[in-house]
């Protein structure tokens, strides 16, 4: 795959609105590091969620502010964020040569999340999917021969340059992203979707999200990448992931929900041990996070009931069970663990089917 397969260019300047909503995801095997600019020094893979989503609006007209490199207002929740403007401003700079026709535009955009911001939840994956997915929207009208192929794996470039989480938020109800021996469609660029005969209690897979605290982390998930330059069990980490993919994609097709609980819990284990093994090295779980985790295990081992827990860089617990057991989890989880929440907050979730055009 080459970059350049991806650039179009045009003068044709049209007007209107285009609006999409893109889900969250979270990794079962976790991306951690990066080669160079958003290319992964290791493959992740991951599930799309259905209800943690981001929708979209841009609003396009003929260019107005000449002297802007790209004209846009950038509006979360109807306010301007100086933080999100300047992820923004990143996100243009780094796709401008791929999408060369938006310096002939003016853009409003608006955008809201259906959860809260610093719930624990990647809600840069879904704001950069969905408005990766508008421009693409727009570059559909200008180049009408686009094959949907292209559409999609474009928009999850594009995605991949705000956050690289982000290129698993345009398909679902699994993705992989970064080069992998297993998959032999996987690469660097764009993620691709996991369709090879998926078992049937993991296309329906529910995540409760566990709010243990929403404060703003304290150390950025781009800093972390960052870390893992000089972190001493870099390479070490890259064969587990690799080796870690291999199994994982076997259990989805599977179904064995025992290695799978297994693979997923040790990912997220060892990302934290990564964090913690940086220099400097720094700590995203509380003592709340273990509380529960321990919670989980206990009640996993006394009940047999097949739940596992996730993490992403920060304390809050994805909780990842089959949706069969829906009811005796979650009155697990108000009986034991809603204590541990802050304010007793939980999100449910589940795995779903990606983007879409609203």
């Amino acid at each position: 795959m080459k970059e350049n397969n991806f650039i179009y260019e045009s003068n044709l300047v049209i007007e209107g609105e285009t609006k999409w909503i893109a889900p969250s995801n979270i990794a079962l095997v976790k991306y951690w590091g990066k080669k160079s600019i958003q290319l992964p020094k290791n493959p992740s893979i991951s599930f799309t969620l259905s209800n943690c989503v981001t929708e979209t609006s841009v609003i396009y007209t003929p260019k107005k502010r000449k002297k802007e490199f790209v004209d846009y207002d950038f509006f979360f929740e109807g306010k301007t964020i100086e933080e999100f403007d300047k992820k923004i401003q990143l996100f243009f700079k780094r796709i401008y040569q791929y999408v060369p026709w938006i310096k002939n535009y003016s853009f409003i955009i608006n955008s809201n999340n259906s959860f809260p911001h610093s719930s624990g939840i990647a809600s840069s994956a879904s704001s950069m999917a969905s408005l990766s997915l508008c421009l693409m929207d727009i570059e559909r009208i200008l180049f009408p021969e686009m094959e949907l192929d292209y559409f999609n794996n474009k928009a999850s470039f594009l995605s991949r340059l705000g956050s690289g989480s982000a290129s698993r938020s345009i398909k679902g109800p699994i993705c992989i992203w970064g080069s992998s021996l297993s998959f032999k469609n996987s690469n660097d660029y764009y993620a691709t979707e996991f369709g090879e005969n998926i078992h049937n209690v993991f296309k329906s897979y529910k995540d409760t999200i566990l709010i243990i605290d929403d404060k703003k982390k304290k150390v950025s998930s781009s800093k972390g990448h960052d870390l893992m330059k000089n972190n001493p069990f870099s390479k070490q980490r890259i064969n587990q992931s690799n080796n870690n993919i291999d199994l994982l994609i076997s259990i989805l097709k599977s179904g064995d929900l025992d290695s799978f609980i297994k693979i997923v819990e040790l990912e997220a284990l060892t990302l934290h041990a990564l964090m913690m093994t940086s220099n400097p090295s720094y700590i995203l779980i509380n003592p709340e996070t273990l509380s529960v985790i321990n919670k989980i295990i206990d009640y996993r081992e006394s009940t047999k009931t097949p739940i596992c827990f996730t993490l992403d860089a920060g304390p809050n617990i994805h909780l990842l069970y089959p949706e069969s057991f829906s009811s005796e989890v979650l009155d697990f989880i108000n009986s034991e663990l809603i204590n541990y929440c802050k304010e007793g907050k939980f999100i449910l979730d589940k795995v779903g089917r990606g983007a879409k055009k609203i």
